[in-house]
């Protein structure tokens, strides 16, 4: 049992795919700890393996949506308000990149790729914030997403996602600005590698485990739990006091410079 009570909260969860999902991992932690949780699907190619991976929890809601499309978030947060009365808390696990992008040189990213990358990656996040804000009771709400360290160093192979994962990060901060009045808070995590769906993709993602395993203080890669415990604390009243903060779980890997 969870040592933080989420009894009464309500949620949305953005980026579910399966049970490896960091997405997912959140959600279960969410879930454990008494929050009742909404879901979205990409498409109906997808829709049948996250049923699968949220079937444990009973029915909660599940709504497609594609959140480049403003439209549909807005309907997601209609739908599950209708259903949950409320939304206190929302987490964003969007990322996508063409993969002709990932790998090779940087350089040769074209306008539609960079477009892609970062209207998926990064721009998502400010109508899944701020189309939620809305749903959100009068004491606040908290919001969290993912970045990565390629936001702020060279990942030979992550390329065009680097940039995006700055672009999210300062959004971070701007949106913990803005609805901060609101007592809306809105804060990332900085996951060490883990092994996902859309990480395989990535080329030298092992190269990456591997580094982060033998460089970092705790010599180890992090786990999807840990992750999902840091969620949980920045998604409930323990951390009321923190907000547009990027929060590391990499085992230590960023402290080191050599």
């Amino acid at each position: 049992m969870s040592p933080i009570d989420l009894s009464g909260k309500k949620g949305v969860v953005f980026g579910v795919a399966n049970q490896r999902s960091i997405a997912w991992s959140i959600a279960d932690a969410l879930a454990g700890a008494g929050a009742e949780l909404a879901f979205t699907y990409l498409g109906e190619r997808l829709k049948a393996g996250v049923e699968k991976t949220i079937s444990g929890l009973g029915a909660p809601l599940l709504l497609e949506c594609d959140a480049t499309d403003d439209a549909q978030v807005k309907n997601v947060y209609d739908q599950a308000a209708a259903r949950l009365g409320k939304i206190d808390i929302v987490v964003h696990c969007i990322a996508f990149a063409a993969r002709d992008d990932l790998g090779g040189d940087f350089s040769a990213t074209n306008r539609d790729g960079f477009r892609t990358a970062l209207e998926a990656s990064a721009y998502t996040l400010i109508p899944v914030t701020s189309l939620a804000v809305p749903h959100m009771p009068e004491e606040g709400g908290a919001v969290v997403a993912l970045t990565f360290d390629a936001a702020n160093r060279v990942y030979p192979g992550y390329n065009i996602m680097g940039t995006a994962k700055a672009a999210l990060e300062n959004e971070v901060s701007q949106l913990a600005n803005e609805f901060g009045p609101r007592n809306v808070r809105v804060n990332a995590i900085s996951a060490g590698p883990l092994a996902t769906l859309s990480a395989r993709s990535i080329p030298g993602f092992n190269t990456m485990r591997h580094a982060f395993e033998s460089r970092s203080p705790l010599k180890r890669n992090v786990t999807h739990e840990e992750v999902a415990n840091t969620a949980l604390f920045l998604l409930s009243d323990m951390s009321s006091g923190i907000t547009g903060a990027v929060i590391p779980v990499d085992a230590g890997y960023t402290t080191i410079g050599i």
